[in-house]
């Protein structure tokens, strides 16, 4: 394995249910870019402010057979790039806020999001997958979605699976993030990429969103390698050492794993 690589995020601004003006338009804007791995937004595809279950229905897809994946998993197999995305999937009656991960062999695994956020609850199930982590040439992958990083326990479990890499599609409207994710890298030594959606959306009744834009990569000693604006649509990258974030020792005396006091943290 090379421990040298580069990593990117996609920060984009979707048009709702044009799946596949979005798709193709992500598609043209990564076809220039170089990198090992590529992350993009939650609900890349789609658009965030679902209105109706008949929305969801009608845009939501399955995984690995649908349009998304398949045209992310061709991208991935002629770029050798492996891509992180998210969308609303469609499993059997179930449907799930997803992420997809595909390589340079296709697609790989999907994460469906454990902790949903506001009305994501009333059109979306909560993940049966739990946390995944997939070992991978460049390194091992990990992925939690946008809310998942509130809950300090989505970070600590992909981490205590081996991820070096925590892939993070969200669609932020909170300002707490780009700033918390300094301390998931720092208290898991893990490198962290989040790739945000800027823009807003108004639908129906509902109240507009603000996503606020600020995706960024982050390291295991919680540097701030890139950060993407709040309002632009933004490539960016960085090339990064995964052992970096193999590396859980503090000083001599303190490992951030094997320091862990497991039997008071039984409730």
């Amino acid at each position: 394995m090379n421990s040298s690589v580069t990593v990117g995020f996609l920060q984009s601004n979707p048009i709702f249910g044009d799946i596949r003006h979005n798709v193709e338009t992500v598609i043209q804007k990564l076809s220039s870019q170089k990198a090992d791995l590529i992350v993009l937004p939650e609900l890349f595809n789609t658009g965030y402010q679902f209105i109706s279950k008949e929305e969801v229905k009608e845009l939501s897809e399955e995984i690995p057979s649908g349009f998304t994946t398949q045209k992310l998993s061709e991208f991935s197999k002629e770029n050798s790039v492996y891509i992180v995305a998210g969308l609303a999937e469609k499993h059997k009656d179930v449907f799930y806020n997803s992420a997809v991960l595909t390589g340079p062999d296709g697609f790989i695994g999907v994460y469906r999001k454990t902790h949903l956020f506001f009305k994501e609850k009333l059109w979306f199930s909560p993940s049966d997958t739990g946390f995944r982590v997939w070992q991978t040439p460049i390194g091992t992958i990990g992925i939690m979605v946008c809310f998942d990083w509130f809950f300090p326990e989505s970070t600590r479990t992909l981490a205590l699976k081996g991820a070096d890499i925590i892939a993070h599609p969200s669609n932020l409207v909170l300002p707490y993030c780009p700033d918390a994710m300094v301390t998931r890298c720092l208290e898991n030594r893990v490198f962290a990429i989040t790739a945000n959606r800027t823009g807003s959306e108004k639908r129906g009744k509902e109240k507009e969103l603000k996503f606020i834009g600020s995706s960024e990569i982050v390291s295991p000693k919680g540097n701030i390698l890139c950060r993407a604006s709040r309002e632009n649509e933004e490539y960016m990258q960085a090339e990064i050492n995964i052992i970096e974030a193999r590396n859980k020792d503090l000083n001599s005396f303190n490992n951030i794993f094997s320091d862990r006091r497991e039997d008071f943290y039984n409730l």
